[in-house]
């Protein structure tokens, strides 16, 4: 008989926009006991989960989970790189980058059946400025979006929306020089985004044809565009076709250095932190094991469950505060003619 392979399963209770109070039960009724010997503990503080991963890898822990949202799921990962710890996730935060361009289950239930089967492969993972990411990490619009998110003190895609409607008339571009493989470049950017996976989270996807597996990052800048350009810029995000929009491009590197015109935010897998103006970003090629979903492997999200993320993004934009409705209208747009232009371009 072959040993128990000892599984950690850290759970944050405070990520997301769930409660988790039934997930240790249900852990205990799922888990196959036959090949696993579990432990659950739960973190206390920000940083906690990367500290308790870090104690596994060093014990030779065999899997660690992560249970909670991308900030969760980035501190354990980045504990466990290089080491032959593999990486679960059981996700319950409110983006889910890294389990949806893995095809990971969003339903704990689904998620666990994914651990029973124990499929293990290598990926790809990024690093910023010393800061591992697994998604994605950026600069511009998306760092200052995120810093406002963890500003806001509360989670889920109504907060995120409303920061972006609120901030996003009076975000200004920035100019920034690019070095890279094949010279140096300089871009006036509303954002830059390095992506390892194919979307920030949500279904929102900014590098589309992403994969964690070429030993390279996408890059995406995207130009400054005014309030008429916007719908489409949104819609190609959710309809997986924004390298298509004469506002984005795109190519693929391994490393790149990034200077900026000033010090401000950058992100990494959505968690903000404030830097200088010169930015390194590089992939490790196969550096993290994930346990997978064997029958789909990598992001292959079906046209239809994109279109229910997308019409969910324009319904929550209904919903938004009247105080955020009355600003845009200050700024001569008003949601709901961004609505009717979101609509109108789904159904072309």
């Amino acid at each position: 008989m072959s040993k128990k392979k000892r599984i950690i399963f850290i759970i944050n209770p405070i990520s997301g926009t769930q409660k988790k109070d039934d997930l240790p039960e249900l852990i205990d009724q799922m888990l196959d006991y036959s090949q696993f010997d579990p432990e659950l503990r739960f973190t206390q503080y920000r940083g906690h989960a990367a500290e308790i991963a870090r104690q596994c890898a060093a014990e030779g822990v065999d899997i660690v989970v992560a249970v909670g949202g991308d900030g969760t799921v980035n501190e354990v990962a980045r504990s466990l790189v290089h080491t032959n710890t593999a990486l679960g996730i059981i996700p319950c935060g409110s983006g889910n980058g890294l389990a949806r361009h893995l095809c990971i289950p969003i339903d704990v239930s689904g998620a666990l059946e994914l651990i029973n089967n124990c499929a293990i492969d290598s990926f790809d993972y990024g690093v910023i400025n010393g800061l591992p990411f697994f998604c994605t990490c950026g600069m511009g619009f998306d760092a200052f979006i995120s810093l406002k998110f963890a500003e806001a003190g509360k989670r889920g895609p109504i907060t995120y929306i409303e920061n972006v409607l609120k901030e996003g008339l009076k975000y200004r571009p920035e100019t920034y020089e690019i070095v890279d493989s094949t010279g140096t470049t300089r871009y006036r950017a509303f954002l830059i985004a390095c992506a390892n996976a194919s979307q920030y989270g949500n279904n929102a996807y900014i590098a589309p044809g992403a994969t964690m597996k070429d030993g390279m990052m996408d890059v995406i800048i995207m130009e400054p565009f005014d309030a008429i350009e916007a719908p489409q810029i949104a819609a190609d995000l959710f309809m997986k076709t924004l390298g298509n929009n004469s506002k984005i491009k795109t190519f693929r590197t391994k490393n790149i250095h990034i200077r900026r015109t000033q010090p401000g935010a950058i992100h990494y897998d959505g968690d903000p932190i404030m830097t200088g103006k010169d930015i390194d970003v590089s992939i490790e090629h196969m550096g993290i094991r994930i346990i997978i979903n064997p029958n789909i492997p990598e992001d292959k999200a079906q046209p239809n469950q994109v279109l229910n993320a997308f019409s969910d993004f324009f319904n929550n934009i209904n919903n938004v505060r009247e105080d955020i409705v009355d600003d845009l209208e200050k700024g001569g747009r008003k949601i709901q003619a961004i609505n009717k232009v979101l609509l109108r371009k789904l159904r072309s």
